[in-house]
C-alpha cells in the first residue's frame, strides 16, 4: 500500500512536525484544539484522509492531558480513512513503573504500552528509559522502532568539547555513554548511583586519575529532577576537575531542575525531542529515516 502522507501535530509539537514533515517530502497539518468550559477536548482533524498515512508527532512529556486527545485523533484519523495511523513520540512516558514494587500498585508501563497499542499501528520514539525490558518489543505488540541519540550527541561533543571525558552518571546510562564514546573514540567512565528517594540519590565517583586535564561531559538519556547530574557535577569539582558539560536526550527539567543545574555546569545541550532551551540537536532527520523503514516495511506483503 502506497499513497499519500501526512504528519499531524498538536500546536505545541509544530515546529518539530515540520521538520519532520520536510525530512519525509510531505504534508504537515497541525490538529485544532480546544478546551470545553467543562475540560473535555474539542479536536478537528483535516477533512480529508481516505488512504492517507497519517503520522501523529505528539511528545509525551507531561502525557496524562494528552492521552485522551491522542486516542481521540487516532480514532478521528481512522474515521475519516485514514489508511494507518502510526505515532512519532519523541518521548515516550510511563516507562518508570515497569514491576510492581509494593503489593496492589500499577504496572503503568504495561498499561499505558496496551492502551496506546490498541489505537495506533506502529510507534517510533527515542531513547526509551527501558530498564527491566530488554527492548520495547516486550511492552509494546506494535511495530516499533527507537531513534538512538547517542551518535548525535557524540557528534556535537566533537564539534563543541575539546579532548572529552564522557561520564554516565549511573549504570543505566551506561549504554548510552559508551555508544557515543565509541563513535567519537573518546575515553568514558560510569558513577555508581543508590537511589535513596525520587529526588535523594548516592554517588560514587570512579578513579579518573588517568583522565586529569580532560573536561567532562556528562550523557544521560532523561534530565527530569536534575539531582543525579547535579550530585555528579558536584563530586567532578571535588575531584579538582572543571565545571562538566552536560548532553542529553530528553530535556525533562521539572520544577527548578534546569536553574539549579546551569549553576554547577558549563552548558547543557539537548535533542529537541521535547521543547527547551537546550534544544541544539535534531531528531527529525533521524525519525524520518525510521518512519520510512517503517512504512517500508509495512508494506510487503
Amino acid at each position: 500500500m502506497s499513497g499519500r502522507r501526512l504528519v499531524l501535530s498538536w500546536p505545541e509539537g509544530e515546529a518539530f512536525g515540520q521538520r519532520l514533515a520536510r525530512a519525509l517530502g510531505c504534508d504537515h497539518a497541525v490538529v485544532a484544539t480546544r478546551r470545553f468550559p467543562d475540560h473535555e477536548t474539542y479536536l478537528r482533524l483535516p477533512p480529508s484522509l481516505a488512504g492517507t498515512e497519517v503520522v501523529l508527532n505528539c511528545t509525551l512529556a507531561d502525557p496524562d492531558p494528552k492521552l485522551a486527545p491522542l486516542l481521540f485523533a487516532a480514532d478521528t484519523a481512522r474515521d475519516l480513512g485514514a489508511a494507518r495511523v502510526g505515532l512519532v513520540a519523541p518521548y515516550l512516558a510511563y516507562m518508570r513503573q515497569d514491576r510492581r514494587f509494593e503489593a496492589g500498585e500499577a504496572i503503568t508501563s504495561r498499561s499505558f504500552a496496551r492502551v496506546l497499542s490498541a489505537s495506533v499501528d506502529w510507534l517510533v520514539t527515542a531513547d526509551p528509559h527501558l530498564h527491566r525490558f530488554a527492548s520495547l518489543d516486550e511492552l509494546y505488540p506494535i511495530p516499533s522502532s527507537v531513534v538512538r541519540a547517542a551518535p548525535l550527541l557524540a557528534g556535537w561533543i566533537c564539534e563543541n568539547v575539546e579532548r572529552p571525558l564522557l561520564l554516565g552518571p549511573d549504570a543505566e546510562s551506561r549504554q548510552w555513554v559508551a555508544q557515543a564514546a565509541a563513535t567519537m573514540g573518546a575515553p568514558f567512565a560510569v558513577l555508581e548511583k543508590t537511589r535513596r528517594g525520587d529526588r535523594e540519590v548516592e554517588l560514587v565517583l570512579p578513579d579518573l586519575t588517568a583522565h586529569r586535564g580532560l573536561t567532562p561531559v556528562l550523557i544521560d538519556d532523561v534530565a527530569a529532577s536534575g539531582h543525579t547530574l547535579i550530585e555528579a557535577a558536584r563530586l567532578l569539582a571535588e575531584a579538582g576537575f572543571a565545571q562538566p558539560c552536560c548532553a542529553v536526550t530528553h530535556a525533562l527539567f521539572a520544577g527548578d531542575a534546569f536553574e539549579k543545574l546551569r549553576t554547577v555546569t558549563a552548558d547543557i545541550v539537548s535533542t529537541d525531542s521535547i521543547p527547551h532551551p537546550t534544544n541544539r540537536i535534531e531528531l527529525a532527520p533521524a525519525f524520518a529515516a525510521a518512519v520510512c523503514a517503517m512504512l517500508a516495511d509495512r508494506q510487503k506483503p
